[in-house]
């Protein structure tokens, strides 16, 4: 049972961390990062392998990168099917593939909680952090807050839209079950 445990894990991880590495490709093309940075470069060598071909079948939408939501959703989808062998439960193609894609949603949701924390961080002590990936936690950050910013406008200066931003994403992520 530890083997399979073991397995199951290392299958779930490697695919998890493939899957985050092409959410945060398609964000970064959302908010039309600058690709020459090199955390952008890194995303790009690392997802170009299985992206180029699949785009190739699957047109993009719009702004959407089609190709990059299928990927996602095909190798969380084998990662919750993986996990299912091992469970004594029996799940249908259908259920396997709706708890992928609110899975996603919830990978979507845990990213940018993360990002907003790491800016308020930044926020505090990172004046002279000159880091690659400090501008790309912004230009991530920004279509979210911005909204909220209209609503909530800054009090004595202090800008408080992190603060709603993470109290909304948490309420949400509590409403998926995560």
């Amino acid at each position: 049972m530890n083997a399979s445990a073991a397995i199951s894990y290392l299958v779930s991880t490697l695919i998890s961390l493939y899957v985050t590495a092409v959410l945060l490709r398609l964000l970064l093309q959302w908010v039309r990062a600058d690709f020459y940075n090199p955390v952008c470069q890194f995303l790009v060598k690392v997802t170009n392998p299985v992206l180029v071909p699949l785009r190739r079948v699957i047109p993009s939408i719009g702004r959407l990168d089609t190709a990059s939501v299928v990927l996602m959703l095909v190798l969380e989808s084998i990662s919750i099917w993986f996990m299912s062998l091992f469970s004594p439960l029996a799940w249908g193609a259908g259920q396997i593939v709706l708890f992928a894609a609110v899975s996603l949603v919830a990978m979507l949701l845990w990213t940018y909680f993360i990002l907003i924390i790491a800016m308020v961080i930044l926020s505090w002590v990172g004046g002279g952090v000159r880091h690659p990936i400090v501008p790309l936690i912004y230009q991530l950050i920004e279509p979210v807050l911005r909204p909220l910013r209209r609503i909530i406008p800054p009090i004595a200066g202090i800008d408080l839209s992190p603060l709603f931003a993470l109290i909304i994403i948490r309420f949400l992520l509590l409403m998926l079950g995560r």
